[in-house]
């Protein structure tokens, strides 16, 4: 075994991880031999390739907005439920995340946001998806991708509260996969001596790791034709919502994406927009003063598709692209690792790089995408903060306005 993980990282100048290799026990040794294995060596060239890339022509894109969704309502709802009815459409929830920023070390998912009575962010997730099943009179599967961090957790609190009344047999579990940090010259870093400094791999890794873990075959033996995936944070968001999945599938388009429209031309979101010629997601920062302040005949503004992390992909088409090169981003973080004497230390400033994927780019291999407008009170209350903007405060009164009793 040495003799091959050596070979390895002497190819790719990183001998040092194997330095405290004489040290370690057997387990050890195969979690440092199986973390080594698992490395995508095209992480660091990728992120060159990414990094060095200039933006391409930026245009407008066409969806579909407010009115024209209300006047064709029933024709999109009938076509939606009878997909959701059929089976062809699964969920997939994006819940790898800690509650951090809210104060607490337990799985994002499990904070408790009721006022009056325990309602766990989970739990009102679970409501909001049991609403497209009575409309649809049909259960849709849930696939939960978790993290190495809060993996059991996450599924103990589930067996513990009954799954919130969904039916345990459409409930599964996967874990996202992990990419390893590096320093500023491109060396692995370790969180101790038998282990890599290991992060989730963002989340346009949910595929890859749904295939995996077995799911995407399983899947597909079921009949799913459609994946509605959506981040754990947005308490109010619709998911396997009839009228959405029939106007994506009316469309003929390969992916939909739920926006809210900006309020503002500084509005800090990411925005749905075309970058020569396909579907894409550019930040805030990266419209110029005219691009940010354009208006339609309308006087409403032009780039106005605020993402909200709702997505609906065709399965055949994330079959063919699941093995594009999706663009690697890099962040330039604090992270904990082990020094010289194998001391692990909380470093002060920035020290390293951690590399990750973003759906949005998957949407861009997909080729097209139906933007679909949403009431931001209605569907759009995201948890980021404990108080303040786009907060635990301003969740609940979103909540509240919407009928949920806290």
């Amino acid at each position: 075994m040495y003799g091959e993980l050596k070979e390895i990282l002497e190819a790719h100048g990183q001998l040092h991880v194997l330095k405290w290799w004489n040290e370690l026990d057997e387990a050890g040794r195969a979690r440092l031999a199986r973390q080594i294995g698992r490395i995508d060596w095209n992480l660091l060239s990728r992120a060159k390739e990414y990094s060095a890339k200039k933006r391409g022509t930026i245009a407008p894109i066409d969806g579909l907005d407010l009115e024209e969704i209300a006047a064709r309502r029933e024709e999109f709802f009938a076509t939606g439920r009878g997909a959701l009815r059929a089976g062809k459409v699964a969920c997939v929830l994006l819940a790898g995340g800690q509650g951090t920023r809210l104060g607490s070390d337990a799985p994002k998912g499990t904070y408790d946001i009721g006022v009056t009575k325990p309602l766990y962010i989970f739990e009102q997730l679970i409501r909001n998806l049991q609403r497209a099943v009575s409309l649809c009179g049909a259960y849709v599967p849930l696939y939960v991708m978790t993290s190495e961090e809060n993996d059991g957790a996450t599924r103990a609190f589930f067996k513990e509260h009954s799954f919130f009344g969904y039916p345990q047999e459409e409930v599964s579990f996967f874990r996202q996969e992990m990419a390893p940090a590096v320093d500023f010259n491109g060396k692995l870093l370790m969180s101790a001596k038998d282990s890599l400094a290991l992060s989730p791999n963002g989340n346009g890794g949910w595929y890859a790791s749904l295939v995996r873990a077995g799911l995407a075959d399983e899947a597909a033996r079921r009949g799913v034709e459609w994946y509605n995936v959506f981040a754990v944070d947005n308490v109010l968001q619709r998911m396997a919502d009839p009228v959405f999945v029939g106007a994506t599938i009316a469309s003929g388009r390969a992916t939909g994406a739920k926006f809210v429209r900006k309020a503002y031309p500084e509005e800090r979101v990411g925005v749905l927009c075309l970058e020569d010629g396909l579907p894409s997601v550019i930040e805030y920062y990266e419209l110029n003063e005219s691009m940010a302040n354009a208006r339609d005949g309308a006087g409403r503004l032009v780039y106005a598709c605020g993402m909200t992390l709702n997505y609906l992909f065709r399965a055949d088409v994330l079959r063919e692209i699941a093995s594009a090169r999706l663009p690697v981003h890099v962040a330039r973080k604090k992270v904990p690792c082990i020094d010289e004497m194998g001391v692990l230390t909380e470093p002060a400033a920035e020290n390293g790089c951690k590399f990750e994927t973003l759906i949005l780019d998957m949407i861009r291999c997909a080729g097209s995408c139906l933007p679909f407008e949403v009431e931001r009170e209605r569907e759009f209350a995201p948890i980021k903060n404990r108080t303040g903007a786009d907060s635990v405060d301003t969740a609940r009164a979103l909540l509240e306005k919407n009928g949920v009793q806290l």
